[in-house]
């Protein structure tokens, strides 16, 4: 697989750059391990795709990711690492399900969409207080630590740790009330830097744009907080029962975790999170700039201070602009940059995979469109 000089030209003979939020851009090593691997996974004669999970072979897989996983997050030994299906859209209900005993209420940290969509699943299961929102300014910064409303009675704290359709992140975890467990959703951020597992009580993140394809989300849970699951959960939601059978209650989604595990590899290869994380800022900094320096031509929608190093969320001065930008990048290969409907204007993922190139390509392209138009 390839190391962190060539990481720049490894996805160039495809001559597309993938700016897609999610499904989103992968190694081109490990898109290419996999089509060797295709047809006859380590000598079985089978294809990953048609082996049994209960084989010795997919068994390793299992154990390997997992493995590979802990080191790189240096997930300590009383967490459990599960691999559940679903999507992070599941864990919405799980969490509250899984984690708040009746009457008890938990509180959510509102900064975009998928906080939103998490608040509204919990608000069906139970009582559930906002605790911060951005909504008033339309999602464009993370909510700052005075403005939190904490209640130090409940059952967890939930939050996104990055926005991705309003391009917001947080730079570290948010600090709870002693005893007050934290939850995270990392669905975007998950595995692009280094993380103090100890701070959360749980994290979950769908795998589709750091950590591998669409199809498995991965759940890293706190072994004491298992002690709260209610016992007449059914089986497929529950966490302790998944725990206990090693997320092999039902047939996992066997391809999309043995991609999690050549991502895994991959990203060890590179020189870990520490390293990823250098190279995220290097391709965040060259767009911002290219925004910054715009003279309002393009305008961010992130306040500064709360920027996303995985999503760039950014307007144009009209409408009619930021189609012709669009079809012109698409035009020069430069795919997946029309912004979310429910914000609009243009959008780049900078996710792990995403080259060097791509963003050095993207930023050619800003300065070259500004040119003709501005």
């Amino acid at each position: 697989m390839n190391t962190v000089s060539d990481l720049s030209t490894e996805n160039s003979p495809k001559n597309v750059h993938n700016f897609y939020a999610g499904p989103a851009v992968l190694p081109r090593s490990v898109l290419e391990k996999a089509q060797a691997e295709l047809l006859d996974y380590a000598g079985t004669g089978i294809s990953i795709l048609e082996m049994s999970h209960r084989s010795p072979a997919f068994e390793n897989v299992m154990q390997k990711t997992e493995a590979d996983l802990r080191e790189l997050l240096d997930i300590p030994a009383n967490y459990k690492v599960l691999f559940l299906q679903g999507g992070a859209s599941t864990q919405f209900a799980m969490i509250p399900m899984n984690l708040r005993a009746a009457g008890a209420s938990a509180d959510y940290v509102i900064n975009g969409s998928w906080g939103t969509a998490a608040l509204k699943e919990s608000q069906k299961l139970g009582p559930t207080r906002i605790a911060a929102s951005t909504e008033s300014t339309n999602f464009d910064r993370i909510s700052a630590p005075e403005s939190l409303d904490l209640d130090p009675q409940a059952a967890y704290l939930h939050y996104t740790s990055n926005e991705t359709i309003h391009g917001v992140q947080y730079p570290q975890a948010i600090q709870t009330p002693e005893g007050v467990p934290l939850v995270c959703d990392m669905s975007s951020d998950f595995a692009s830097h280094p993380l103090n597992i100890n701070q959360y009580g749980l994290i979950y993140a769908g795998a589709q744009k750091n950590a591998g394809p669409s199809g498995v989300t991965i759940i890293i849970i706190r072994e004491d907080l298992l002690a709260r699951v209610p016992a007449n959960l059914p089986a497929m939601l529950n966490y302790q029962v998944q725990a206990a059978k090693k997320s092999m209650y039902n047939t996992p989604p066997c391809f999309a975790i043995y991609i999690v595990g050549l991502v895994m590899e991959w990203l060890k290869e590179l020189g870990g999170l520490s390293a990823i994380a250098g190279i995220n800022q290097k391709k965040a900094n060259l767009v911002y700039a290219a925004i910054d320096e715009s003279g309002g031509f393009y305008r961010g929608h992130a306040q500064p201070e709360s920027r996303s190093l995985m999503n760039i969320s950014f307007r144009l001065p009209t409408e009619e602009l930021e189609k012709a930008f669009a079809k012109e990048a698409e035009g020069n290969g430069l795919i997946g940059l029309k912004g979310h409907r429910s914000v609009g204007g243009l959008r780049a993922s900078l996710y792990n995979a995403l080259p060097l190139e791509s963003v050095d390509m993207l930023v050619d392209f800003m300065r070259e469109f500004q040119r003709k138009n501005g």
